[in-house]
């Protein structure tokens, strides 16, 4: 695998992962957090291509195999799932 390739699936997945926990803990809001969550994922996926590919950093490429599929519920929950408040003030 090309060694460009590895370095910027390593940089772009612990950067973005850097930037959905900023947006995440702001609490702004449903709508900012389930965006923060679709950050986590593709940071997710960004560092399991590269711990996988690269055939290093195993381990982190196991726990992100994890986070993303924790951050998919975040996503989901988010951006997908009207939370009660908002389904009674539509009806």
């Amino acid at each position: 695998m090309s060694e460009q390739l590895l370095l910027a699936l390593q940089v772009y997945g612990a950067a973005s992962g850097l930037v959905a926990a900023l947006i995440v803990s702001l609490n702004l809001g449903a709508q900012w957090t389930g965006w923060g969550f679709v950050i986590f994922v593709t940071s997710s996926a960004a560092l399991v291509a590269w711990a996988f590919l690269g055939e290093i950093g195993i381990a982190v490429g196991w726990q992100n195999v994890g986070l993303l599929c924790i951050n998919c519920i975040g996503v989901y929950r988010y951006l997908f799932v009207k939370a009660p408040e908002e389904a009674e003030e539509q009806q």
